[in-house]
């Protein structure tokens, strides 16, 4: 069964509600991303208007932003420390937004959103 973001058919109350309409292919969903430590594969995918979004499904470098330097670096991942998201995904080393990786150079917090983006990139947190 397809993924649908549209409005649900169920009243405040919890009755049943009628709808005036069908649903439409623009509030379809798609399954996450879920971008994974391991060497770097991407999906690219058709969005509104034929524009492209480039899915990251596994990477295992990322931008590292150091604060204090002002300097950017690219560090390999080891592992996924903390996610505010999901702690299932800490487990599964599921990278997202706002989650913590342990890498070469410390603990990097992620700002980039790689399943919209394609990309990897982070702040250093220590």
């Amino acid at each position: 069964m397809a993924i649908w973001q549209g409005k649900s058919l169920r009243n405040p109350t919890g009755g049943r509600g009628k709808s005036n309409r069908n649903k439409r292919k623009m509030e379809f969903g798609r399954d996450p991303a879920e971008t994974k430590i391991g060497e770097r594969k991407f999906k690219k995918i058709r969005a509104k208007g034929g524009n492209e979004k480039i899915r990251l499904t596994n990477d295992n470098k990322i931008n590292v932003v150091d604060p204090q330097k002002n300097e950017v670096k690219v560090a390999e991942i080891l592992n996924v420390v903390e996610n505010t998201a999901n702690f299932q995904f800490v487990r599964r080393n599921i990278i997202n937004k706002g989650a913590v990786v342990e890498t070469n150079l410390g603990k990097v917090k992620v700002t980039s959103r790689p399943g919209q983006h394609g990309i990897l990139n982070g702040v250093m947190v220590e």
